[in-house]
């Protein structure tokens, strides 16, 4: 099993990073539903899904 990273001291400051962007994929009923959330708003498209 490989080493596991040490946590951060309990007494530093959080790190300078932020989520920007967060999405989803979903194939249902012969349709590709994409999802994404961004700071600036939500966005979403709904496609016949496409047999691989």
């Amino acid at each position: 099993m490989a080493d596991i990273a040490m946590p951060a001291r309990p007494d530093a400051p959080p790190p300078d990073r932020r989520v920007i962007a967060v999405g989803i994929t979903r194939r249902i009923g012969g349709r590709t539903i994409t999802v994404r959330a961004t700071t600036a708003g939500v966005t979403g498209t709904s496609r016949p899904a496409v047999k691989p």
